[in-house]
Protein backbone atom coordinates (compact mmCIF):
# COMPACT_ATOMS: atom_id res chain seq x y z
CA UNK A 1 0.00 0.00 0.00
CA UNK A 2 1.00 3.55 -1.17
CA UNK A 3 0.53 6.68 1.23
CA UNK A 4 0.81 10.05 0.38
CA UNK A 5 3.05 11.74 3.22
CA UNK A 6 3.50 15.41 3.37
CA UNK A 7 6.70 16.53 5.30
CA UNK A 8 6.71 20.23 6.62
CA UNK A 9 9.69 22.42 7.36
CA UNK A 10 9.23 25.73 9.12
CA UNK A 11 5.55 25.42 7.95
CA UNK A 12 6.22 25.16 3.92
CA UNK A 13 5.03 21.61 1.77
CA UNK A 14 8.70 20.94 0.50
CA UNK A 15 7.18 17.62 -1.50
CA UNK A 16 5.29 15.06 -1.31
CA UNK A 17 7.23 11.50 -0.24
CA UNK A 18 5.85 7.69 -1.21
CA UNK A 19 5.96 5.69 1.33
CA UNK A 20 6.02 2.02 0.60
CA UNK A 21 5.45 -0.41 3.24
CA UNK A 22 7.53 -3.48 2.93
CA UNK A 23 6.41 -6.68 2.56
CA UNK A 24 6.69 -9.31 5.34
CA UNK A 25 9.45 -12.03 4.90
CA UNK A 26 8.52 -15.29 5.77
CA UNK A 27 9.76 -16.51 9.00
CA UNK A 28 12.57 -18.03 8.49
CA UNK A 29 13.51 -21.02 9.80
CA UNK A 30 16.26 -21.69 12.38
CA UNK A 31 18.61 -24.18 11.85
CA UNK A 32 18.15 -26.98 14.21
CA UNK A 33 21.31 -28.85 15.37
CA UNK A 34 20.30 -33.31 14.81
CA UNK A 35 20.55 -34.32 18.14
CA UNK A 36 20.59 -38.23 18.38
CA UNK A 37 20.13 -40.15 21.85
CA UNK A 38 22.08 -43.68 22.49
CA UNK A 39 20.66 -45.53 20.17
CA UNK A 40 21.19 -43.20 17.28
CA UNK A 41 17.26 -41.89 17.06
CA UNK A 42 17.45 -38.30 15.43
CA UNK A 43 15.04 -36.48 18.85
CA UNK A 44 14.11 -33.23 16.55
CA UNK A 45 12.39 -35.40 13.98
CA UNK A 46 8.62 -35.12 14.32
CA UNK A 47 7.36 -38.85 15.35
CA UNK A 48 4.36 -39.37 13.57
CA UNK A 49 3.97 -43.32 13.10
CA UNK A 50 3.06 -45.05 15.92
CA UNK A 51 4.13 -48.61 17.11
CA UNK A 52 1.13 -51.36 17.73
CA UNK A 53 -0.48 -49.25 20.10
CA UNK A 54 -1.44 -47.26 16.90
CA UNK A 55 -0.48 -43.78 16.05
CA UNK A 56 1.52 -41.73 18.41
CA UNK A 57 -0.45 -37.92 18.16
CA UNK A 58 -3.75 -39.82 18.55
CA UNK A 59 -3.02 -41.94 21.62
CA UNK A 60 -3.53 -45.33 22.04
CA UNK A 61 -6.00 -47.64 20.89
CA UNK A 62 -8.05 -49.51 23.70
CA UNK A 63 -8.75 -53.43 23.18
CA UNK A 64 -11.51 -55.55 24.93
CA UNK A 65 -9.60 -57.54 27.75
CA UNK A 66 -9.96 -61.39 27.22
CA UNK A 67 -12.43 -63.50 29.19
CA UNK A 68 -11.36 -66.93 30.04
CA UNK A 69 -13.33 -69.27 27.77
CA UNK A 70 -13.14 -72.36 30.52
CA UNK A 71 -14.26 -69.76 33.24
CA UNK A 72 -17.33 -69.12 31.07
CA UNK A 73 -18.15 -72.58 30.86
CA UNK A 74 -17.49 -73.28 34.26
CA UNK A 75 -15.28 -76.27 33.50
CA UNK A 76 -12.81 -77.47 36.11
CA UNK A 77 -11.52 -80.25 34.22
CA UNK A 78 -10.20 -80.87 30.52
CA UNK A 79 -10.20 -83.90 28.90
CA UNK A 80 -7.12 -84.72 27.15
CA UNK A 81 -9.41 -86.65 24.55
CA UNK A 82 -10.83 -83.73 23.14
CA UNK A 83 -9.33 -83.13 20.62
CA UNK A 84 -11.02 -79.97 18.65
CA UNK A 85 -10.97 -77.84 22.19
CA UNK A 86 -7.25 -78.78 22.21
CA UNK A 87 -6.08 -77.42 18.68
CA UNK A 88 -7.78 -74.19 19.62
CA UNK A 89 -5.01 -73.75 22.03
CA UNK A 90 -2.38 -75.04 20.15
CA UNK A 91 -0.53 -73.40 16.37
CA UNK A 92 -0.54 -74.65 13.46
CA UNK A 93 3.14 -75.64 13.75
CA UNK A 94 2.49 -77.19 17.14
CA UNK A 95 3.18 -75.16 19.89
CA UNK A 96 1.19 -74.05 22.33
CA UNK A 97 -0.50 -70.51 22.56
CA UNK A 98 0.45 -68.48 25.82
CA UNK A 99 -2.26 -66.68 27.90
CA UNK A 100 -1.60 -63.35 26.26
CA UNK A 101 -3.24 -64.57 23.34
CA UNK A 102 -5.79 -67.29 24.26
CA UNK A 103 -7.10 -65.07 27.15
CA UNK A 104 -7.09 -67.74 29.39
CA UNK A 105 -7.06 -67.25 32.99
CA UNK A 106 -3.83 -68.77 35.04
CA UNK A 107 -5.53 -71.97 36.58
CA UNK A 108 -6.90 -73.33 33.10
CA UNK A 109 -3.98 -72.38 31.05
CA UNK A 110 -2.20 -74.81 33.81
CA UNK A 111 -4.71 -77.39 33.14
CA UNK A 112 -4.77 -77.00 29.41
CA UNK A 113 -1.32 -77.37 29.13
CA UNK A 114 -1.28 -81.18 30.95
CA UNK A 115 -3.98 -82.15 28.42
CA UNK A 116 -2.08 -81.05 25.67
CA UNK A 117 1.12 -82.87 26.91
CA UNK A 118 -0.60 -86.06 27.74
CA UNK A 119 -2.55 -85.81 24.03
CA UNK A 120 1.13 -85.40 22.89
CA UNK A 121 2.37 -88.34 24.61
CA UNK A 122 -0.91 -91.01 23.81
CA UNK A 123 -0.09 -89.25 19.66
CA UNK A 124 -3.48 -87.77 19.56
CA UNK A 125 -1.94 -84.14 18.66
CA UNK A 126 1.69 -83.53 17.40
CA UNK A 127 4.72 -82.61 18.64
CA UNK A 128 5.80 -80.59 15.96
CA UNK A 129 3.94 -80.33 12.66
CA UNK A 130 6.18 -80.64 9.39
Amino acid sequence: MEEDVKTEEAGEIIEDVKVEEKPEKPAERKEQKTVYNRTGYNQNRPRTQGGPGGNYRQGRTYFRKKVCKLCVQKLKTVDYKDINMLRKFVTDRGKMLPRRITGTCAKHQRVISRAIMRARMIALLPFVSK
